[in-house]
């Protein structure tokens, strides 16, 4: 387990934990995360060289992880 990538997913249910809304569906599980962190993380590395769908599923993953 990277310690990073642990420490981001304990960030996250603490943003869940105070954030989320009722009915917004389950928290991720660690595995969920490590996946959609992984992505969102390709995608921001990517800048300025994202397409639409690109933008669209980042800002969804950013929603998702709770990330501004």
């Amino acid at each position: 387990m990277d310690p990073r990538v642990h420490r981001r997913f304990l960030e996250y249910r603490e943003r869940f934990g105070y954030f989320a809304e009722p009915g917004a569906g389950a928290q991720l599980t660690y595995e969920q995360f490590v996946a959609a962190d992984a992505e969102q993380r390709a995608l921001e590395a990517k800048g300025d060289a994202r397409d639409d769908d690109d933008e669209a599923r980042f800002a969804e993953l950013n929603r998702l992880l709770f990330r501004d």
